[in-house]
């Protein structure tokens, strides 16, 4: 989330500040950067009236978009609650500043088709597609003629788009990730529609699934041979933290398909517009509740540094 204060930083920080130089090196060695952007970038457009009693509206200046630039974002997804915050002018300024600096743009568009079109991108290794949907709010979602979000009422089904998407990605790409928004603030754990709607996912195509919108990351679980990284938490902000939940914790997750480990995650402390790789206390207690939060979902984790961890299958009892 590059809004609000932490857009007010970059009136007088460089854009890359945001993130720690070990963190920018990190993603420099990734074949593709995937984000969700929970804001527009624009410096037009006004509050939207859509949502009655609307509480928060993110909008970052456009400068932030050199922030993205610094972590090598490859793929911004736009399927979220904030995406038309400043209505369509902010949103699709949003979409012409990403793709005019290299970032394609997937879960927002103008119309439903538009909006619901995954994107194909091509890394050194191969092809990559993504496929972005998010489940609030109805209001944002796309209609005939107007630009919104790749919406669908997930807690009830994985619509027949959605499936069909994913397909047509699994036909045209080497692997597919499925990136949805999903789920309430501060949710500790996956509920069990969400754990349903991933294997769907999977069913239809997708080769991972890896899920935002909580602000606190949750366990991942295996399915058969793929994974279910059902919410990360966030990545960067300037939201009140809560003591307990600490959704200045979250995790970047390293993808490797193949692999051994297929699954890496980094521990990501988020201060105050600023966020770095985990340490000392914080790393310690996201090493806690990752083992306690995957260990739920039969998987194990390894801790490989300070702040990294290997995904593992939990033995199989004889």
């Amino acid at each position: 989330m590059l809004g609000r204060c932490v857009g007010a930083a970059l009136g007088s920080r460089p854009p890359e500040s945001v993130w720690s130089p070990e963190l920018r090196e990190l993603t420099r060695q990734c074949d593709a950067v995937i984000c969700n952007l929970e804001c527009c970038i624009s410096a037009r457009g006004a509050p939207t009236t859509r949502i009655p009693r609307k509480p928060f509206f993110f909008r970052a200046p456009p400068i932030a978009v050199e922030s993205l630039l610094a972590l090598r974002v490859s793929v911004a997804s736009l399927a979220n609650n904030h995406a038309l915050d400043f209505e369509t002018q902010a949103l699709e300024d949003t979409v012409e500043l990403l793709e005019r600096n290299g970032i394609a743009t997937v879960g927002a568009g103008l119309g439903p088709a538009a909006a619901r079109r995954g994107v194909v991108i091509e890394t050194r290794r191969g092809t990559v597609g993504v496929l972005a949907v998010t489940d609030h709010p109805s209001e944002y979602g796309a209609r005939d003629g107007q630009w919104g979000t790749a919406y669908a009422n997930l807690a009830r089904e994985l619509p027949a788009w959605a499936r069909e998407e994913l397909a047509r990605l699994a036909a045209h790409a080497d692997v597919v990730i499925a990136f949805p928004h999903w789920g309430p603030n501060m949710a500790p754990s996956p509920s069990r529609w969400q754990r349903r709607r991933a294997a769907a996912m999977l069913d239809a195509g997708a080769s991972i699934v890896a899920g935002h919108s909580a602000h606190i990351f949750h366990g991942i679980e295996r399915h058969g041979e793929r994974f279910a990284l059902y919410d990360l938490g966030g990545a960067l902000d300037d939201y009140a933290v809560d003591p307990d939940l600490h959704n200045d914790r979250g995790l970047l997750a390293l993808w490797r398909p193949g692999g051994d480990p297929e699954v890496e995650l980094v521990g990501l402390a988020l201060e105050y517009a600023r966020t770095e790789r985990a340490g000392a206390e914080a790393a310690d207690w996201i090493a806690d509740r990752l083992e306690r939060a995957c260990a739920e979902l039969r998987t194990t984790i390894e801790r490989t540094s300070e702040s990294g961890f290997a995904v593992r299958p939990c033995p199989v009892e004889r």
